[in-house]
């Protein structure tokens, strides 16, 4: 028989999980008050998990733990803690991870369930998801960005025993790559890896006098073509964003992607699921770049992209703010006014029921008046047959009396974490995004004790290879399906010219290396490592060096190098993106300087088939060398990058989160 996909569901608070599990959801995945990718969602206790996983058990569904936020140097025992805690109890069926860490401290802690890569893992070609099954890892969330043509190219990759593979097919759209983002984080400390994005995407931006959300996306929705998936038995599951979403928009869409899996020739299936996802209260769709012949920039173009159905804009009446919605509004009715970043933004809870092009005046404080053509959008809403079902199924959810769980063990347990490794010697290196004229020279290499260049068919052609064993070749942040053979073939010939130092900017890379043995890895800082526990996994992944994440603030620096068993490197000044996009036809010039409403600058630039979004203000760290190194680091890079004028004279301190730390 052939292999039928999971409908998994997301569920940001107990309703939404409820009207998972009413509109028949396979499986649903959500997250903890702690190290979950939501912060923002009401998320579970563990004894709500607990009570929620017995539920769904006994309804013969799945539950999917998010743990899939980086883990500090000082929280790796919290983290281990809390995986004991869920063991006393009905424990879920896997675990959905970014950070290498919890692969070793759930297992210590006793867990013995799967282990889900989130798409924040950044696997994202074939040998990535072979790297990913040598770890123990059961299933891969792919990014969301490919397309249809490379997700069959991975799936016809893949052996029999795995891993099997996740595909989101409805909801929200980042503008960069997940797990290639630190928008958020260089704003303020609040990291999209942390579970805390404060969505910089979805602010005005302006350039040369043109402003708009030029970044803010659609939501994706495959909609009728999911169809095509199921030619595919690897993807065996059928992924919903929505985890900051109401019960209303969980069961519209779990409804819809079940017809349109179980009846997929079905002509009157198919127009009761359209109609489902037209009322889920999102925003307008794109298919994106899933399909390759008709591949669109999600968004360009976007209009109103603010979370909710677009329902009307404010317009005057007697001097009053009124709205004059295009369709039915129920009283309950869940209405969000303007934009987060807007002065006016407000939700407000509907009293009465108003019919479609009917007239509701709001009386609003002076400050919170919203201006003419302020749009006005359906956020949530509790129609009467959707909250019978919630009662009905809250009823089966109380009736679930469970046993007072074992937390006296789970405090006492202490996970092993590694030990430091022997200071190297110090080392300075200086990368390069590409040779001094096309060429090494004086100007060019020879300066700092090591030079690095980013791998590319320009820089192997451009350098002597007497030079290519002095070199440190990096690899980009994201290599996709259709380019694996490409830097298959670089790495290749690099190493016939004889080089010997990669930095990888995925752990999963070190899988493009045939041969590792006699080679120099070293974990670059967008692999986003944290802790020791995950720099012990690099090490037994044939890793001799890491270059820490740049996310991370001064009391977490400086306490990670005396629980790292490899050798430590960190990025001490130069230009480094805040976002890494796949997404083509910006509405922004590359080169060229463009600035948020608080004259924050930023500039982009396009490298093989990313664009890299760069701050305008460079990092710069030099002055704490003498405290990172004292600490235990040994390698410093500088990047060396070509910013548009004006991009070096901001005002803003180039020391990201050093005082301020990450939340």
């Amino acid at each position: 028989m052939p292999r039928i996909p999971e409908i998994l569901a997301p569920a940001g608070g107990l309703e939404a999980a409820l009207a998972a599990l009413a509109a028949g959801a396979d499986a649903l995945y959500l997250g903890l008050k702690h190290f979950s990718a939501r912060m923002q969602a009401e998320n579970f206790s563990s004894a709500d998990l607990a009570r929620l996983t017995d539920l769904a058990h006994a309804e013969g569904r799945k539950v999917y733990l998010a743990m899939n936020t980086f883990i500090k140097p000082g929280e790796s025992a919290q983290a281990a803690r809390l995986v004991r805690r869920l063991l006393s109890g009905p424990a879920p069926d896997a675990l959905i991870i970014q950070d290498l860490a919890l692969l070793d401290l759930a297992r210590q802690a006793g867990y013995r369930g799967a282990f889900f890569f989130s798409t924040l893992a950044g696997v994202s070609h074939q040998r990535a998801c072979l790297a990913a099954r040598q770890l123990g890892v059961g299933r891969v969330v792919l990014p969301r960005e490919l397309s249809l043509d490379e997700i069959r190219l991975l799936h016809e990759a893949l052996p029999a025993d795995g891993p099997d593979l996740e595909l989101f097919i409805h909801g929200a759209l980042c503008y960069s790559v997940s797990g290639r983002c630190w928008w958020s984080s260089h704003l303020g400390g609040k990291s999209g890896l942390r579970g805390r994005c404060a969505q910089p995407c979805r602010r005005v931006y302006t350039q040369g006098g043109k402003n708009g959300r030029f970044f803010s996306c659609r939501d994706f929705s495959l909609d009728v073509l999911v169809k095509t998936l199921l030619e595919l038995p690897r993807i065996v599951s059928w992924k919903i964003e929505g985890r900051k979403k109401g019960p209303h928009y969980v069961f519209h869409t779990v409804r819809a992607y079940a017809l349109l899996r179980d009846a997929p020739g079905d002509p009157a299936a198919r127009r009761e699921a359209l109609s489902l996802l037209e009322m889920s209260l999102g925003r307008p769709s794109t298919r994106a770049g899933f399909l390759p012949q008709r591949a669109e920039n999600p968004a360009a173009g976007a209009g109103e992209t603010a979370s909710g159905l677009l329902c009307g804009k404010i317009v005057d009446s007697a001097g009053l703010p009124t709205l004059k919605p295009r369709l039915e509004l129920l009283t309950g009715d869940l209405l969000r006014i303007g934009y987060e970043d807007e002065n006016w933004h407000q939700t407000l809870t509907l009293q009465r029921s108003l019919p479609k092009n009917g007239s509701l005046t709001l009386k609003l404080p002076k400050h919170k008046t919203p201006r003419n053509g302020t749009p006005v959008f359906l956020v949530d809403r509790r129609e009467q047959g959707l909250r019978d079902l919630l009662r009905e199924w809250g009823e089966r959810l109380a009736v679930r009396r469970l046993l007072p769980r074992g937390d006296k063990d789970a405090a006492a347990f202490t996970p092993r974490l590694p030990g430091p490794e022997l200071k190297a010697r110090r080392l300075d290196m200086l990368l390069r995004s590409s040779l001094p004229h096309g060429r090494e020279g004086k100007a060019g290499l020879g300066r700092a004790a090591m030079q690095g260049l980013w791998l590319s068919p320009r820089v192997l052609a451009g350098i002597s290879r007497t030079l290519f064993e002095r070199v440190s070749w990096w690899l980009p942040p994201v290599i996709w399906p259709e380019e694996e053979e490409h830097w298959l073939k670089l790495i290749r010939q690099a190493l016939r010219g004889g080089a010997r130092n990669f930095v990888c900017n995925a752990p999963w890379q070190s899988s493009l290396f045939d041969a590792p043995q006699g080679l120099s890895l070293s974990a670059g800082p967008f692999c986003n490592i944290t802790n020791g526990p995950a720099i012990g996994i690099l090490k037994k992944m044939g890793f001799s060096h890491a270059l820490v994440s740049p996310e991370l603030g001064e009391e977490d620096y400086l306490a990670l190098p005396a629980q790292s068993p490899l050798p430590l490197g960190i990025v001490i000044a130069g230009f480094l993106p805040v976002a890494v996009t796949r997404y083509q036809d910006s509405p922004v010039k590359s080169g060229e300087l463009w600035f948020s409403p608080r004259r924050e600058g930023f500039w982009s630039r396009r490298y093989g088939a990313d664009t890299w979004i760069y701050p305008a203000w460079p990092l710069d760290l030099r002055e704490k060398i003498p405290l990172l190194e004292k600490a235990g680091y040994s390698a410093f890079v500088h990047i060396s990058e070509f910013p548009p004028k004006g991009a070096e004279q901001a005002a803003r301190p180039g020391e990201f989160n050093w005082h301020t730390g990450v939340l």
